[in-house]
């Protein structure tokens, strides 16, 4: 249960008002997770349950809004279900008495443009039997769909078999973090700042996962404070596959890493593994061609407090305007908060996010580029200004690559 959400597949269900959304996931809970009523809109917020799905482990069912709804606060309620679907797996969409139209239609059209894998859920059978024409229907669209009744309990056990079958790949088999980089029997150095940021008794989830990724590959870690990254090397018999830095660190960990060793920072690996490298690659290049004044988003997937050297909001910042020479606009915004309008920004800067899944920062990577506006994030943007960039790249060579043929 304490599985983050970034680690969970995210399955959310969809559908219009009185569907039996809301029956359809207290039933797959097995309690009653969402309020269930006869009235239509009873759902407003979407609602999530964090749950074991076996064999797949850790997923989110979200109940959402109905899509009918109607009125200026069920356009609100509409656009709330909408971003759910943005950071969606796996879509379910729940129909009722054989009801399918233009709706139902355009969603599992949006849904299988992103790549989406969607389930229809024929629900009330207890009520009435799937009719002909709705079979004919679904087979006609190629989607696959299963009968059931969340009130008897009648087809939920094939619904679950569905939906591990339908789990994307890259959710049963991820792919490491960092495992590609540091061989079986390597050692990676993990340059972990001990500051005002770092949690009390822990680390950030991004070298937590880091870890244990290089663990189940076999690999070693050795993690140190930056101070103390000089003596940590010179302690190895053998040199390290890869140093890796919190991104506020980088300078100074670059002046301490031998130019014979790969190092990058914790904030790049995961504009791989949560995004797309090549696309940040280019959005960090956009830097170069920032004046002041020019507006710049700087998104966080967390919620959390900014303190006195917040890296976002303060050292970021700081960075940025002295390399433009000039104060930029920046503009902050957090959590499930980002802008719908980009076409305002010259950039757009990304945290790492750790706290979403990748279908999420991909969503926000496409809404970027529909909008023309570069994006990058943390690591990335902080390498570019510091002028270590390259170096920052050098475990990358795709990308490295490509970024040259850009110049």
């Amino acid at each position: 249960m304490k599985t983050p959400q970034s680690l969970r597949l995210h399955i959310s269900v969809f559908g219009r008002r009185n569907a039996g959304k809301s029956s359809v996931v207290n039933a797959l809970a097995g309690h009653r997770v969402s309020i269930v009523s006869d009235t239509p809109g009873t759902t407003t917020d979407p609602v999530k349950k964090a749950m074991e799905l076996l064999p797949l482990g850790p997923v989110l069912f979200t109940d959402t809004a109905g899509l009918d709804d109607p009125g200026e606060l069920g356009a609100q309620r509409v656009s709330r279900t909408r971003k759910v679907g943005e950071r969606t797996d796996l879509a379910v969409v729940v129909t009722d008495e054989d009801l399918w139209g233009s709706l139902e239609d355009g969603l599992v059209q949006g849904f299988r443009e992103a790549g989406v894998p969607v389930l229809v859920v024929r629900n009330k059978t207890d009520r009435s039997s799937p009719g002909e024409g709705f079979a004919a229907a679904m087979e006609e669209k190629g989607l696959t769909w299963v009968a059931v009744s969340a009130v008897t309990g009648d087809g939920m056990d094939r619904l679950r078999e569905e939906l591990i079958r339908l789990a994307p790949e890259d959710f049963i088999n991820p792919e490491g973090i960092v495992s590609d980089l540091v061989p079986p029997g390597g050692t990676a150095v993990l340059v972990v700042p001990i500051d005002k940021e770092a949690p009390k008794g822990r680390l950030i989830l991004p070298q937590v996962r880091t870890i244990r990724d290089l663990l189940d590959n076999g690999s070693m870690a050795l993690v140190t404070r930056e101070g103390e990254l000089g003596a940590a090397l010179k302690n190895l018999a053998v040199k390290p596959a890869l140093v890796i830095t919190d991104s506020q660190a980088f300078l100074k960990v670059a002046g301490d890493t031998p130019d014979d060793i790969p190092m990058t920072s914790f904030s790049i690996l995961f504009a791989r593994h949560q995004g797309d490298l090549s696309s940040m690659v280019e959005g960090a290049a956009a830097i170069g061609s920032l004046r002041p004044g020019d507006r710049v988003l700087i998104a966080e997937a967390c919620t959390h407090h900014p303190i006195e050297e917040d890296i976002g909001t303060v050292k970021l910042p700081r960075w940025l305007n002295r390399f433009v020479g000039g104060d930029l606009d920046f503009r902050f915004h957090r959590g499930a908060d980002f802008p719908e309008d980009l076409a305002s920004f010259r950039l757009v800067i990304h945290c790492g996010a750790c706290m979403l899944n990748r279908r999420a920062v991909l969503a926000r990577i496409q809404k970027a580029s529909r909008a023309g506006v570069p994006i990058t994030n943390y690591g990335l943007a902080i390498a570019y200004s510091l002028g270590i960039f390259e170096r920052a790249l050098g475990p990358f060579p795709e990308a490295l690559d490509r970024y040259r043929s850009s110049l």
